[in-house]
């Protein structure tokens, strides 16, 4: 193809992905009720558990219109996410050769499921997060929390965990890629258990050790994986390189 033609193909799988995502937010815009109803539940937990006045706040008389768009669009994200990512592969994919299509949709297909996996661990651990950080404030006080702020906290929740669950597929991509061998993925685990914990701990409140925990377990269980993933890898590399004599030369 022609660089007039890459450029057209290119407009054209733009198009489609942001017509996905405009209905998936259209459709966003119906279940945007439904789904605030869902990430405001902690706030109610706070009031039963802590018997103190909680509620969400609208600042502004404009703040409950944003706050239902931009539900919407990040609703109409997450469900046009197949139409958008098949549109980027289908755009790559003609220039690559059948082995690297094979890997590319072997960590495409993996990927999405995790970092789906880990948006949903947040969605589990928000509430422990919500209750124990309003705990701090005294009891006679009230929390009034900003309807836009509390989204923000709780979407960069959902996608850092989200993100961290999908960093082991990188590791592999890495070890297939050639830069990194099995071998210095192990040798590093008390390092990447280290930095594992300590980001369950920046993304959940110190005191809430079980939160830290429940994220903390499957993110080691996945590095584990991608490692004997990058053994397996590296057995079948060796395999295939041809034999050295004494000498040094090729058998």
């Amino acid at each position: 193809m022609s660089l007039g033609q890459h450029l057209l193909e290119l407009r054209k799988r733009l198009f489609l992905a942001a017509l996905g995502i405009l209905v998936g937010a259209i459709a966003g815009w119906f279940l945007s009720g439904l789904v605030w109803d869902g990430l405001r539940e902690p706030i109610y937990a706070i009031v039963r558990a802590q018997n103190r006045n909680a509620q969400i706040n609208y600042p502004d008389i404009t703040s409950a219109f944003d706050l239902k768009l931009r539900i919407s669009f990040y609703v109409g994200l997450i469900v046009s996410s197949p139409v958008w990512l098949y549109q980027i592969f289908a755009f790559f994919t003609p220039g690559l050769t059948r082995k690297e299509k094979q890997y590319t949709f072997g960590f495409f297909f993996t990927a999405v499921p995790l970092f789906l996996a880990g948006c949903a661990a947040g969605w589990y651990v928000l509430p422990h997060v919500v209750e124990l950080m309003t705990s701090f404030a005294p009891q006679q006080d009230a929390a009034l929390i900003n309807a836009q702020n509390y989204f923000d906290f709780v979407l960069k929740l959902m996608i850092a965990i989200g993100i961290a669950f999908v960093l082991p597929v990188f590791v592999v991509l890495l070890n297939f890629a050639g830069v990194i061998s099995a071998r210095s993925i192990i040798k590093s685990w008390r390092v990447a258990i280290l930095v594992i914990v300590l980001f369950t701990a920046i993304a959940t409140p110190a005191a809430d050790v079980v939160s830290m925990f429940l994220l903390a377990v499957p993110m080691v269980v996945l590095y584990f994986a991608a490692y004997g993933i990058a053994v397996l890898h590296d057995r079948r590399a060796a395999r295939r390189l041809p034999p050295v004599g004494v000498d040094g030369l090729l058998l």
